[in-house]
């Protein structure tokens, strides 16, 4: 069991003096950067980097506090610029780097990596001990790490997530070498590294856990008015919106539909001496979906873009749910076939769409330019164009 890193844990970088000292520390190490960082997801409103983990061959470990350094990182940026980063599931670090400047020429992605080469667990503790022999002490990941000072157990955690992020690199490189997978891989990190931030949701306050209780538009509406409340207050504060008020109280609320201040803190979690305080503002909210006129109450039905859930299509269009049902067991055929899980053969949504409203060329040049369209990697249209296209001319019995 890893406690603490080999070498031991290096003190905070948080001036300008130590950064660049820091720096040139890094840019005299050789090959790739294991880059980490970590974030206050559950605490803060703004997913950004508390702090920034860093490893090179020759340099040892660097571990970064962007906070009082923040419009000051151009010397870690140029140090970055010119060299692989290796990341555990990029896509979650990815994001908090770009606004700190930091943006990777080429990444290699050990999570991705890992499900690529067929392990069904890809954890990063998991893949370590598995390819490497080494268990790696876990427990703080869902800590607030806006906290000042870090407490050192802490430090010794975030510098054990890049301690052997570089091993575990080679290990995993020459085992998809090893399959024929290595160029399907670089594919999938480049689109991963080249993605756009995701579009906001139209109606985000529908992802309110537990909205399944409310049927009814006025009821939905209420869950919308408070949800806005919290989230802005959450932003102007800068905390996480469970923080401020949970989506079980918002429907705990929505469906006592109190009308006084007094039946409203007799619910669970109003009762609370902070939300006590805020009692009359939310009232207010829940006042304003009453009074809401029908037009300007939401639909029932979550607005969408795509294909209706699949449970539905039998109904609605038997010869599409005939066809999405011959290419989802193509797929997984070819999935089997490969080591590979499925859901990384191809993107689940986009077989939906193309199976509910397939191209007007249902031949292989058409299918693979839908699928292309659709952000599909050459290495992804290339395994999975025949089948899907053979799935397209399939009618229910």
């Amino acid at each position: 069991m890893l406690r603490e890193p080999a070498d031991g844990t290096p003190p905070v970088v948080a001036e300008v003096a130590a950064l660049e000292k820091a720096c040139a520390a890094l840019a005299a190490g050789t090959g790739a950067i294991a880059v980490d960082t970590e974030r206050a997801s559950g605490y803060r409103y703004w997913p950004k980097a508390y702090l920034v983990q860093l490893r090179r061959e020759g340099a040892g470990t660097v571990l970064v506090d962007p906070i009082p350094l923040e419009g000051e990182l151009a010397p870690l940026a140029e140090v970055l610029n010119g060299t692989e980063w290796v990341l555990h599931a990029a896509s979650q670090d990815l994001p908090c780097l770009t606004e700190l400047g930091l943006r990777p020429p080429s990444v290699f992605d050990t999570e991705l990596a890992g499900r690529l080469a067929g392990y069904d667990r890809v954890a990063l503790g998991t893949l370590v001990e598995r390819l490497l022999g080494y268990q790696l002490e876990k427990g703080h990941s869902a800590a607030d790490w806006s906290k000042r000072p870090l407490p050192v157990d802490w430090l010794n955690y975030a510098a054990l997530d890049v301690e052997l992020l570089l091993p575990l690199r080679e290990s995993l490189e020459a085992e998809l070498h090893a399959q024929g997978k290595l160029e399907w891989a670089r594919q999938e990190f480049e689109a991963v590294r080249t993605a756009p931030p995701p579009p906001p949701r139209a109606e985000p306050w529908r992802r309110t856990s537990g909205i399944h209780k409310i049927r009814q538009p006025r009821g939905l509406a209420a869950v919308r008015e408070l949800w806005q409340a919290r989230d802005e207050m959450a932003r102007k504060r800068d905390r996480a919106p469970s923080r401020v008020l949970p989506d079980s109280a918002i429907v705990s609320a929505v469906l006592a539909d109190p009308t006084t201040n007094a039946e409203l803190q007799a619910l669970p979690v109003f009762g609370g001496r902070i939300q006590r305080r805020y009692a009359g503002m939310w009232l207010r909210h829940l006042q304003t979906a009453r009074g809401l006129p029908k037009d300007e109450l939401p639909s029932a039905a979550q607005p969408s873009d795509g294909p209706p859930p699949a449970n539905r299509w039998a109904d609605k269009d038997p010869d599409a749910a005939a066809r999405l049902s011959a290419a989802r067991a193509g797929l997984a055929a070819v999935a089997e076939q490969h080591g590979l899980p499925v859901e990384n053969l191809l993107l689940p949504d986009l077989l939906r769409r193309t199976c509910w409203r397939p191209p007007e060329d249902r031949g292989a040049h058409g299918v693979a330019e839908a699928l292309r369209a659709g952000g599909a990697r050459p290495w992804q249209v290339d395994l999975t164009t025949a089948g899907i296209s053979a799935a397209l001319h399939e009618t229910a019995e």
